[in-house]
């Protein structure tokens, strides 16, 4: 039997670290690296890494169903199976919280009716009832903890109930399970506020696409269904069903569902449409160029759902420090059930139950759901706003960032430079001079091999100017310098003036032409043969809108070192930086010499990011602390690399990133402190004989209910524009 390489399977009730610890306790020993198990809480998701072990399915499967947790095969939801949890009371844990409510609260009225202190067989069966519905989906858990002997919040409560009973505080018993399975489900309903968010994205995308057949005949398809390079047509007000191109028409689309931008955005012909996106009042004939699995909505709903296997930093904290916290407070409790009793004759009862609501205290429940709430919450919202972040890890980078480096090209400028001026080099024999639309063709063909935007630019005023490439042969491109090819069998070559450096030839001619204040601050491309410069372009790209506005925004929140690298020449660079406000300037770099900025950057600084979008940019974007792809313009490559990814062109959504961070952490350290100040003021109140168990038990899920809505509020942020 061929062995298994990845294992996906569907937890009931993943809704929070706890669950996660659990299957970790099964798994890790099975697997033998945490690093193989990935949780995706969002869809209730678990994968394994099975890659070179010998394990088998069955076996996984039966370390699962040693937690107590339900589970089920994976089946592969796609953007129109996947649906939004249940409401609440139509969930299993909901109907049992109701019961369980039912019956402490129909129990209670029974005993107070009644003409006995002690409850009546009756009033004992309907809280019996109560506790069971309440602990139903508990016991299991608490059970598997006991034989491990690894207590958790799951045993500890089991215990004090169990307890509660054996001292006859039925009513008390009844409560504490109540609370408890409340405290669950607000847990998990926390997390399907998270889930419900996320659906409104999936829901973006239309039921239907508009075919138009080679016929010319329209046929209304599923989007599940259409291939790529299918023509589509997009009625006035309807939503874009794929992400495509426009083939033919004008109109405004409202893309801010998916970019964040506020205002409209004109598209021509040739301009990108992403799924999802609503056409204003024109017509569109757009061609598909993705599967609607591989839509921007798609990836967003796929970003956002994988995020939550990679915890933040606070994430990992709060869970080592419930592993340590729930033993210690297990075993002051014993010592607090059996000391006073055993050596100084206190009261059995009176030091038990001290010891139950000590157990009680001990629940980690607040503690636990505070962190990954808050993480998911600002993942969500953040995706609302055309801000992927690819994990819990990549939320708090941006709030403690000591530097930022931005690419130029595409980053800080929009990337789409024109070409100003043609300047064809005098020849020493005047019989070798070349008419400008000679070098234009030569220089067309040289770039038609490239995909940078400066030899898009070539290309586009080549064909604006009615000029047709020249045949060449053996094309060659060389990374971050420019490219070579045989032209009617000459070795031509076109590039940047560190390419020509390379080939030293001389160039105090071109030197003196480009020092010239016309030429001084645009990019330059030469184009040359072996012996010397035949022509060059250049080319101006300009600042984007909001990029200075970006800068002078990072510098109030705390950034003062922000940087610019590009592998134009120097002027061009300075003069791009003056603009938005940068004074730290990289220029003529190839792409490792991006890196090695990069390097050097973070080994002086610390915490750097870096802002870039093309494929020249993915080993920069790798090696720094955060990598951050500009999604609108850039390329998938990039996209893949980076830790963020903004979908829309805006830089001002850099300084939000920041904030939000900030915002996100600060509500963090505000819920883990206000669990711990709880837990600290009952344990006192425990040992001083001032609590009682449903006053515990009524704390902690008062605590965890206001930890729940506090994380939820990073679900409305401002808007970064």
């Amino acid at each position: 039997m061929p062995s298994l390489k990845t294992l996906h399977r569907k937890i009931h009730g993943l809704d929070c670290a706890e669950e996660v610890a659990l299957l970790k306790r099964e798994l890790v020993p099975l697997v033998a690296d945490p690093e193989r198990l990935s949780f995706d809480l969002l869809r209730a998701k678990l994968t394994i890494d099975l890659h070179g072990t010998k394990l088998t399915a069955e076996q996984i499967d039966a370390a699962i169903a040693r937690t107590g947790l339900r589970y089920e095969p994976w089946r592969d939801e796609t953007l129109d199976s996947m649906h939004a949890s249940k409401p609440w009371w139509r969930t299993r844990r909901g109907v049992l919280t109701v019961v369980s409510a039912t019956c402490a609260a129909t129990g209670w009225w029974l005993q107070t009716m009644g003409d006995s202190l002690r409850p009546s067989a009756i009033t004992m069966t309907v809280y019996l009832i109560g506790i069971l519905a309440g602990l139903i989906l508990v016991l299991p858990k608490a059970w598997r903890s006991l034989v491990s002997l690894r207590p958790d919040m799951n045993l500890l409560m089991s215990i004090a109930v169990i307890g509660a009973i054996a001292i006859n505080e039925w009513f008390e018993a009844a409560t504490v399970a109540f609370l408890f399975s409340l405290s669950l489900l607000l847990e998990s309903w926390s997390v399907g506020q998270a889930r419900r968010a996320i659906h409104t994205l999936l829901n973006l995308s239309p039921p239907i696409a508009r075919v138009i057949n080679e016929h010319g005949e329209v046929t209304e398809t599923p989007p599940r269904d259409v291939a790529v390079g299918k023509i589509l047509q997009v009625r006035a007000g309807d939503k874009i069903p794929l992400d495509g191109v426009v083939s033919s028409g004008a109109s405004v689309v409202d893309q801010s569902a998916i970019t964040g931008e506020s205002v409209p955005v004109e598209k021509n012909v040739g301009d990108a449409l992403f799924a999802g996106t609503i056409n204003g009042d024109g017509v569109l004939t757009m061609q598909s160029t993705r599967l609607s699995d591989d839509s921007a909505v798609a990836k967003i709903v796929r970003l956002v759902s994988e995020a939550g296997s990679k915890r933040a930093t606070s994430e990992q904290w709060v869970e080592k420090f419930a592993g340590i916290y729930t033993p210690i407070v297990f075993a002051l409790a014993l010592l607090i059930m059996f000391v006073p009793p055993l050596f100084f004759a206190a009261s059995w009862s009176d030091w038990i139950y001290r010891a139950l609501v000590l157990l009680v205290i001990a629940c980690p429940c607040a503690l636990v759901i505070s962190t990954p709430v808050s993480v998911v919450a600002a993942l969500t919202s953040a995706a609302r706003r055309g801000v992927l972040i690819k994990g819990g890890v990549f939320i708090e980078l941006p709030a403690s960032l000591d530097a930022i480096a931005f690419d130029k090209t595409g980053t800080l400028t929009r990337g789409t430079p024109t070409v100003a001026h043609c300047v064809v080099m005098p020849s020493e024999h005047p019989d070798a001079s070349l008419a400008p639309d000679e070098l234009l063709a030569i220089a067309a063909a040289l770039a038609a091999a490239s995909t940078h935007p400066l030899s898009r630019a070539i290309n586009d005023y080549a064909a604006a100017h009615h000029v047709r490439p020249i045949t060449a042969q053996g094309v060659t491109s060389v990374p971050g310098k420019g490219t070579i090819a045989e032209i009617k069998g000459k070795s031509m070559w076109l590039g940047s003036t560190r390419f020509l450096n390379d080939k030293q030839i001389a160039s105090s001619d071109v030197d003196l032409h480009l020092a010239t204040e016309m030429y001084r601050d645009q990019s330059v491309v030469l184009i040359g043969d072996s012996q010397r410069v035949i022509g060059f372009f250049t080319l101006s790209d300009p600042v984007r809108e909001h990029a200075a506005e970006a800068v002078t925004a990072l510098r109030e929140f705390g950034i003062e070192t922000l940087s610019m690298l590009t592998g134009d020449r120097e002027s061009t660079a300075q003069t791009i930086a003056n603009q938005v406000g940068i004074d730290d300037v990289h220029s003529q770099l190839l792409p490792e010499d991006k890196v090695e900025v990069i390097g050097l950057m973070v080994q002086e600084y610390g915490r750097v990011a870096m802002v870039g979008d093309g494929i020249n940019d993915a080993p920069a974007l790798a090696i720094a602390s955060l990598g951050i792809a500009m999604g609108g313009s850039g390329t998938d490559v990039a996209m893949e690399t980076a830790d963020i990814t903004f979908m829309s062109d805006d830089l001002r959504l850099m300084p939000w990133l920041c904030s939000h961070s900030k915002r996100t952490l600060r509500i963090i350290r505000q819920n883990i402190a206000f669990a711990l100040s709880i837990k600290f003021l009952f344990v006192l109140l425990t040992i001083f004989g001032m609590a009682s168990l449903w006053a515990a038990i009524a704390a902690d899920t008062g605590a965890s209910l206001l930890v729940i809505f506090n994380a939820l509020r990073l679900l409305h942020t401002d808007d970064p524009h």
